[in-house]
């Protein structure tokens, strides 16, 4: 008995015949066509592919008319652009929306980093501080110096005022 693959997961049409296609390239070709399809040029050229399309059709330039008044050839040709460009465009958008998550996630991480290092530096900052405010700076020792030359100063005066009392 085959094992059969429940609804939700897509099968394999063995049917179909493999083809190999390098995504990357078709990444990069589905793109650049798809930038192209919104410029101004291919507008241009587009416009001037109809009117020459309907001139010959309509006039008969060059003894050519080989699709009469309703262009459904032409109407043909632009499904068929449609059927083909969708696809591409929204491969287009599959593969800027990848490289903007990827960036996305680059920032997040660098940030992440960005902030553990603040952090780190803060703690250092701070640890600093506390050791400052725990040595003893030049004024403090000048004053700690003058008081006990002082106190030296009068324990002199009292021992010189005992000897001459004596």
């Amino acid at each position: 008995m085959s094992e059969r693959n429940p609804l939700s997961t897509p099968g394999r049409r063995s049917w179909l015949p493999k083809v190999a296609v390098d995504s990357e390239t078709f990444g990069v070709f589905a793109e650049s066509f798809a930038r192209f399809m919104g410029t101004a040029k291919f507008l241009v050229y587009m416009t001037v592919f109809v009117i020459v399309w309907v001139a010959i059709n309509l006039i008969g330039l060059f003894g050519l008319k080989w699709d009469p008044y309703p262009f459904i050839l032409l109407n043909l040709f632009f499904s068929t652009q449609a059927s083909y460009s969708a696809p591409l465009i929204l491969l287009a958008q599959n593969r800027q929306e990848l490289r903007d998550k990827l960036s996305l996630d680059e920032d997040r991480r660098v940030a992440q980093q960005s902030r553990a290092d603040m952090d780190f530096l803060a703690r250092e900052i701070a640890a600093i501080r506390m050791h400052l405010g725990e040595l003893a700076t030049r004024d403090f020792v000048r004053g700690e110096l003058r008081s006990e030359l002082r106190e030296l100063a009068e324990r002199l005066e009292r021992a010189d005022e005992k000897k001459e009392s004596q």
